[in-house]
């Protein structure tokens, strides 16, 4: 099976400016779905992915990640720790949506692991 990218995310300090430049600059369709600390982002266009823009947890700078999709987290990690990566996080269900997992690659960039989606 191929591993898709399936899930974006922007995350920052100030959510509600990230969500008012991206939907201005690029005309994104933004959802509330946690208040104003994150909203789903449908960009559109044929070939193009969704994704969400919000509030980084713990009050970090934030990132900017993408989500692979796999039919099974913990295998997944093993495989990405097999390969020179590191787990960030252990899989995790995320309330009304899928699950999800993270990692870092060899050069520490964080990604995410999604099953569900």
């Amino acid at each position: 099976m191929a591993n898709p990218v399936v899930h974006f995310e922007v995350l920052g300090k100030d959510p509600k400016a990230l969500q008012n430049f991206y939907q201005k600059a690029f005309g994104w369709e933004l959802k509330p779905v946690m208040g104003e600390d994150y909203a789903m982002a449908s960009p559109g266009g044929q070939g193009g992915i969704n994704g969400g823009v919000g509030k980084a947890m713990g009050g970090s700078a934030g990132h900017v990640t993408f989500y692979i999709a796999v039919d099974d987290l913990s295998a997944a990690l093993k495989k990405v720790e097999g390969a020179g990566g590191r787990k960030i996080s252990d899989p995790m269900d995320i309330p009304n949506g899928p699950s999800i997992a993270m990692f870092a690659d060899p050069e520490g960039h964080v990604i995410g692991l999604v099953k569900g989606m």
